[in-house]
């Protein structure tokens, strides 16, 4: 593809969109606004303003853009249905939390211009190269007289934008070697020589230069040795050089002399084999055929939530975005609605009901099929945002505040529109002695709630039982709701292998704790019930949920690290809210194909283990390990004000969790006025006892000595998913979604603790 984006000007759904429409904006039932909305002429850029407002707008770019659904497919359009037909109706949908834009256009050409148009646009962003992309974008940014050509002053302008501090003098230095035809203004291809110059990697280079015998080029014998020594390959360093040669060489010549050049080299470590996380373990790769309880299972708390605990808003859309991000554990608040049927919602507050039906539809839709919302792929195929809609079954973890009657209503619901999809009888018959395998259960959803009796024996039609299972409530007293209530035998049916129990100490359920029983813990509990070395052992058969203490009215989340270090499986996380314990969550599920299960390690799934996490080295076979990263440089890192001549002092801390012993920070200094390209050159050391329950943060921050630093990018991944040598980190946002070309380039050495 040209950089001119092959003339997709010229399209004629995008010239629609250039030329403007004016489009409803619907956020309710009552709010329904008129928008002009138009592409600008960057091709990238959508902007739109109210027809009466003055001279305020909105832009947004097309790469924030996830998919375009056409018709009545958000609840927004649902409920206006009546009023505006299918046909004139669309919802663009956007990564990571933001919320959806649901527009409604004059007539169907209309329509159909924009959902076609977005859909080519985000088309040609997927299929361009991140440096086409990035080169394209920044030479329509800085041509502000949009003639197709760039004046020094407006590269000057330019040079702001990208966050990096010239003198004017080096700055006409570039500008003057690009402009060949000495016209003192810059057209596309010379732009792309300046913007090559100006990103030049000198710490690169000196890597290229320690290995090329002639200083041009590797040839693959230099290669190998560069893979066997600084990555630490071993012994598939030769295969491995012939293969990124053939992969990254751009060059024909270099490629016939077996060789590859500079170009090729930096291609290479920018690329997915170049990053900080193992390829092979982004793949599916660990052994799914063991039982449930030896797993870690991405699990989100009251899902329904797009906001807040007391006041937010409960959403559909809220079930798809924690699917689509991996959550393989759902959580459904149930109570009884005013016309015999249930409603879900955050009982006692005044957040918004959805129907109990149109939340087992959504699971229905979404659980398994992979979605017409393609994911971006960024980087030589790296995949940032978790899209990928995982086969292994996702358990349904019921909060049943319902009568009798309306439970009933719940199991017609489930039964009905779930159909074989939900696991209503045992795999094989038997009486499982543990857990069956995410391999067994795949495509299933499982249903965990009360249950009459247990599955060896068949009671009476209805038990006297506490329904609702969570014991928190907002005013942190022991309450249930209600507190002697009656089960239905046709909802206890469907619960087959996660049957909801109290506990009674790890002594009881040693004794008598049956493998498809479970328990729910607040937070605080668990803490405490963590300092008990039973703990660990207990998660190896049975399963445990963790939830949010029920102060945290704001959403906020507890670091799950405490409770993965104990072994429990279901530690539920407000989804919805960013930050540094959704970055450790999406960093352990990042692994195994982001399938919403990882394995634990051997010494929390074997039945007499004593492992501690306060005692790491009584674990048999102790070998703690250093590591060691040398902090190198950073590549056009995001800028945190977007006021213009605001310029970013960029540190770098990385951030150890795990057992108590592993937890620990280091950070570099602070480079003064330069996100474009920081220097470091800092090593920062650490000790991992327990590397198995290890994670690694990388944190960037906007140094302030004033006040606190701003948050600009980080990384996060287990520590048995790193890989050594020389390795670019490429960043995330504070959402979790990618900001290219924004990274981190490192030297990573794991060795043994001598």
């Amino acid at each position: 593809m040209d950089l001119e984006g092959s003339r997709i000007q010229d399209d004629p759904h995008v010239k629609v969109m250039m030329a403007g429409s004016t489009l409803r904006k619907v956020k309710s039932r009552s709010w329904k606004k008129q928008r002009h909305f138009r592409l600008l002429e960057d091709g990238m850029t959508i902007w739109y303003k109210s027809r009466w407002a003055g001279r305020g707008h909105s832009t947004f770019s097309i790469t924030e853009v996830e998919a375009v659904r056409e018709g009545h497919q958000s609840e927004v359009l649902l409920s206006i249905a009546e009023e505006f037909p299918a046909d004139l109706c669309f919802t663009l949908v956007f990564h990571g939390r933001q919320g959806n834009l649901d527009l409604v256009a004059e007539s169907t050409e209309e329509a159909q211009a924009w959902i076609q148009g977005v859909r080519k646009l985000i088309h040609k962003t997927q299929t361009m190269d991140e440096k086409e992309r990035w080169v394209w974008d920044w030479f329509n940014k800085a041509d502000k007289n949009k003639d197709g050509k760039m004046n020094f002053k407006e590269v000057r302008k330019l040079l702001k934008m990208m966050n990096v501090e010239m003198n004017e003098e080096h700055a006409l230095h570039l500008f003057t070697m690009a402009d060949k035809s000495e016209s003192g203004s810059l057209e596309i291809e010379q732009f792309v020589h300046f913007y090559k110059m100006l990103t030049q990697r000198d710490e690169v280079w000196k890597v290229f230069q320690d290995f090329s015998g002639d200083g041009e080029k590797l040839m693959l014998e230099e290669l190998e040795n560069f893979l066997r020594t600084e990555q630490q390959e071993g012994e598939q360093s030769a295969q491995h050089a012939q293969e990124l040669t053939d992969r990254y060489e751009p060059s024909e010549s270099a490629k016939k002399q077996g060789a590859m050049t500079f170009d090729g080299f930096q291609m290479y470590l920018c690329s997915q084999e170049g990053s900080i996380f193992k390829p092979e373990h982004r793949q599916l790769h660990q052994d799914m055929s063991q039982p449930l309880s030896h797993y870690f299972i991405s699990s989100s708390h009251n899902t329904y939530l797009l906001e807040n605990q007391l006041r937010g808003h409960s959403s559909l859309e809220a079930y798809i975005k924690a699917l689509k991000r991996g959550c393989r554990c759902v959580e459904v608040d149930c109570w009884d609605g005013s016309d015999g049927e249930p409603v879900v919602y955050h009982g006692h507050t005044l957040t918004s009901k959805i129907l109990f039906k149109d939340v087992i539809s959504t699971l229905k839709e979404y659980a398994f099929k992979v979605s017409k919302e393609k994911p971006l792929v960024h980087f030589q195929g790296i995949l940032f945002s978790v899209l990928k809609v995982s086969d292994f079954p996702v358990i349904l973890s019921l909060e049943n505040h319902c009568s009798v009657e309306q439970q009933t209503v719940m199991a017609q619901h489930l039964s009905q529109i779930l159909g074989d999809t939900l696991l209503t009888t045992l795999v094989d018959g038997l009486i499982p002695q543990q857990l069956p395998s995410p391999q067994e259960l795949k495509g299933k959803i499982l249903l965990k709630a009360k249950k009459i009796g247990g599955l060896e024996v068949c009671l009476d039609e209805t038990l006297t039982d506490e329904v609702s299972d969570e014991e928190e409530m907002a005013n942190g007293e022991c309450s249930d709701d209600p507190p002697k209530s009656k089960l239905s035998r046709e909802l206890s049916d469907l619960v087959v292998y996660c049957k909801s129990v109290h506990f009674h100490g790890f002594e009881h359920a040693r004794l008598h704790g049956k493998c498809y029983e479970m328990s729910s813990f607040s937070e605080s509990k668990a803490k405490k019930l963590a300092k008990e070395a039973d703990f660990v052992q207990y998660n190896t058969k049975q399963m445990s949920r963790i939830y949010p203490s029920g102060l945290r009215t704001d959403s906020s989340n507890y670091n799950p690290q405490e409770m993965w270090n104990v072994g429990c499986q279901i530690v539920a996380l407000n989804f919805q809210t960013a930050g540094l314990e959704m970055d450790l969550n999406d960093g352990l599920f990042r692994q195994n194909g982001c399938c919403g299960y990882v394995l634990k390690p051997d010494f929390m799934r074997d039945g007499s283990t004593q492992f501690s996490p306060e005692k790491p080295d009584g674990k048999q076979g102790y070998k703690p390990l250093r590591l060691s990263i040398q902090v190198m440089s950073g590549q056009q890192l995001p800028k945190v004000n977007q006021k213009e001549g605001s310029i970013v002092d960029p540190l770098v801390r990385v951030e150890i969790y795990g057992v108590p012993q592993d937890q620990a920070r280091e950070e570099t200094s602070h480079i003064n006025n330069n996100g474009f390209n920081p220097v470091w050159n800092e090593t920062l050391n650490f000790v991992i006892h327990t590397p198995e329950l290890a994670l690694v943060r990388f944190v960037v921050e906007d140094y302030d000595k004033a006040s606190r630093n701003d948050f600009m990018g980080q990384f996060t991944l287990p520590f048995t998913c790193l890989q050594a040598g020389y390795r670019h980190i490429h960043l995330l946002s504070r959402d979790g979604t990618a900001i290219p070309p924004s990274s981190l380039f490192v030297n990573i050495s794991i060795s043994e603790l001598t």
